[in-house]
C-alpha cells in the first residue's frame, strides 16, 4: 500500500481558491473504498476463449475446438463471463478482440485462452486463425494475431491479466518459411514471452518445446486446466504450478508447461474462496497472504526455494501479520531482500518501507530512498507515487522539487495508480502542469473511472464543481465518444452525465 496523505497534494498545491473546493480534494483517501452495491455491476472476471482447428490451408487440428470448449465451460462454472471464438477468420477474431478489450477495462481479471496453430517468426509469437495461408514471414504477420496483440487486449483489466497459449505444436508451415537471412526454417514451439508486470503468460510447453495433442478428446494441457481451474481456495500461482505437475505426469515428463511474467503482489483465488474461507482482503496484502491455508504456505516455501520472487514476497507479508500473532519482521526483511536482489519491484518497495519505518531493521532513510528509486525504475506504481509525494513535500531528506514530483506523479498515473490518476488530473485542472489542459485532466479522470476508483466516481457524482467547467465538458466528450453518454456537452453533471459516469465505471449496463 502507498503512504497516506497523497490526496492532500492536490489541495496543498492548488492556487488560492474556495476553501470547500480545496478541502474536497483532500477527501479522496478518507473516503470508503467501496460504494454500496449497485443494481448492476460489470463482471469481475472475463475470458476470451479461442479454438482454431478447421484450417483451410494448413494441417487441421482435432483438439483445439474441444479443448477451448472444455476450458470455456469450466470457466463459466466458476463465474467467468466467457466470450467464445471457435474456428473464426482473422477479421472476426480482431473484432471480437476489440470488443473484449473494452469489456476487460471494468473487470478485475481478464483471461485469453488460445488453442490452435502458433509459430514464431524472428523471435515473435503469432497465432494463426483458420483462414491463414502464409508463405512468407510478412504473410504470417498480416494473417495472424501476435502474442503482443493478446497482451494489449487484456492490458486494461483492473487487477490481473492472463494469456494462456495451448499452441506450442510443431511448426504448421514446415520448411516453407525461413527467417530472412537465416539458413534454417523457424524452429517449432514458441519464443520466450516477456510480459509486463502484473501479467502472466502460460505456455502449454516451455519455449522452444513442442506440445502434445494427446490421445484422448483433449490435450494434456487443456485437461490439466479443466482439472485445476475449478478448485476453490487455490491461489492462482499455485494453480498453474499444479497444472505443470499434472502435465508432466500425463506426458511422462515429455512436456513441461511454463509461465512467464509476474502477477500482482496480492494473492488471488481464480475460482473464489473455498467453503468456509473468507474472500481475500484485496486492499491489505498482509491480511490477504496471511489468510492462505497452511498447506499453501508449504507450497509457497517450496517455490521460494526455487527462486520464485512472488512466493518470497507472499511469505514475507505473512511474517508481518501482527494481528494474527505471526509477527517476525526480521524474517520478512530477509525474504524481501532475497526477492529484491532477484529484481522484484514489489519487494524493493516493501523493503524500502521497512527501512523507512525501522521495522525489522534499523531505520535508514537513505537505504529506503535507494530502494524506492530502484522500484520506480521498473515503473512500480506505488514507488512512483510515493517518490512524487516525497519530492512534493520534501521527505526523507529530499529537497522540495515540484517539477520532479510532477514527473513521478505522471508516470504513476500512466501506470494506472488510482490515487495518482485523480491527483494528477486535479493538478492539471488547477493549471500546475505545464503543457497540459482540460482534455488531459479529463483523460486521467476517465481512466480512474475505468480502473475502478470508486472514490473518484463518488466525487464526480456529488462534487463535480470542484473541477473547472472546461474539464467537465472534456469528460462529457469522452463519455460520449465511448457511448456512455448521449446528451449535450455543457459541463453540467445532471442525471444523464451521472448515469454515463456509472456506466463508464461499470455499475450500470
Amino acid at each position: 500500500m502507498a503512504r497516506t496523505g497523497h490526496a492532500e497534494i492536490a489541495a496543498a498545491a492548488a492556487e488560492p481558491g474556495p476553501p470547500r473546493r480545496r478541502a474536497a480534494r483532500g477527501l479522496l483517501l478518507a473516503m470508503a473504498l467501496l460504494l454500496p452495491p449497485a443494481a448492476w455491476a460489470a463482471p469481475d472476471r472475463v475470458a476470451l476463449v479461442i479454438g482454431m482447428g478447421k484450417y483451410a490451408a494448413l494441417n487441421q487440428l482435432d483438439n483445439p475446438v474441444p479443448d477451448a470448449t472444455a476450458v470455456a465451460d469450466t470457466l463459466e462454472t466458476i463465474g467467468f463471463d466467457v466470450t467464445r471464438a471457435l474456428d473464426v477468420p482473422l477479421a472476426d477474431l480482431r473484432k471480437t478482440m476489440q470488443s473484449f478489450a473494452f469489456e476487460s477495462e471494468t473487470a478485475d481479471l481478464a483471461l485469453i485462452y488460445f488453442a490452435g496453430h502458433g509459430v514464431q517468426v524472428a523471435g515473435e509469437n503469432f497465432l494463426l486463425p483458420v483462414d491463414a495461408d502464409a508463405r512468407t514471414n510478412a504473410d504470417v504477420q498480416r494473417q495472424s494475431v501476435s502474442l503482443k496483440d493478446f497482451l494489449q487486449t487484456v492490458d486494461g483489466a483492473r487487477r490481473m491479466r492472463i494469456v494462456i497459449l495451448d499452441s506450442c505444436r510443431d511448426n504448421p508451415l514446415g520448411g516453407l518459411i525461413k527467417n530472412e537471412g537465416a539458413a534454417e526454417p523457424e524452429p517449432g514451439g514458441l519464443a520466450p514471452a516477456t510480459p509486463e508486470r502484473g501479467t502472466l503468460v502460460a505456455f502449454a510447453a516451455k519455449d522452444g518445446q513442442i506440445a502434445l495433442d494427446g490421445s484422448g478428446g483433449n490435450s494434456p494441457f487443456a485437461s490439466a486446466l479443466v482439472d485445476k481451474l475449478p478448485i476453490a481456495g487455490l491461489e492462482i500461482s499455485l494453480m498453474f504450478r499444479q497444472v505443470r505437475d499434472e502435465v508432466l505426469q500425463r506426458t511422462h515428463n515429455l512436456q513441461e508447461p511454463h509461465t512467464y511474467g509476474s502477477l500482482s503482489g496480492v494473492p488471488f483465488y481464480i475460482a473464489g474462496p473455498a467453503k468456509g474461507q473468507d474472500r481475500l482482503p484485496e486492499s491489505d496484502p498482509v491480511a490477504a497472504w496471511a489468510s492462505l491455508r497452511p498447506q499453501e504456505e508449504e507450497q509457497l516455501a517450496a517455490l521460494a526455494t526455487q527462486g520464485d520472487t512472488r512466493s518470497m514476497v507472499g511469505l514475507a507479508y505473512r511474517k508481518l501479520n501482527a494481528a494474527g500473532g505471526d509477527f517476525r519482521p526480521a524474517e520478512a526483511v530477509d525474504l524481501f531482500s532475497r526477492a529484491a536482489s532477484a529484481g522484484s519491484p514489489v519487494a524493493e518497495f516493501e523493503l524500502g518501507k521497512l527501512y523507512e519505518k525501522g521495522i525489522g531493521v534499523d531505520p535508514d532513510p537513505q537505504k529506503a530512498l535507494e530502494l524506492y528509486r530502484k522500484s520506480a525504475a521498473q515503473d512500480f506504481p506505488d514507488a512512483l507515487n510515493d517518490l512524487g509525494y516525497l519530492y512534493f513535500q520534501g521527505g526523507l531528506g529530499l529537497p522540495v522539487d515540484r517539477k520532479q514530483a510532477l514527473a513521478y506523479f505522471e508516470r504513476a498515473a500512466d501506470q494506472r495508480h488510482p490515487e495518482a490518476q485523480f491527483n494528477f488530473a486535479a493538478l492539471i485542472d488547477d493549471g500546475l502542469v505545464p503543457g497540459k489542459g482540460p482534455q488531459d485532466a479529463a483523460h486521467y479522470l476517465y481512466a480512474a473511472l475505468r480502473s475502478g476508483n470508486s472514490s473518484v466516481l463518488d466525487i464526480l457524482e456529488t462534487r463535480s464543481d470542484m473541477f473547472k467547467l472546461s474539464t467537465r465538458k472534456a469528460l462529457q466528450e469522452l463519455l460520449q465518444e465511448n457511448n456512455f453518454y448521449s446528451q449535450g456537452i455543457d459541463g453540467q453533471f445532471g442525471e444523464g452525465t451521472k448515469r454515463g459516469l456509472r456506466r463508464a465505471y461499470g455499475q450500470e449496463g
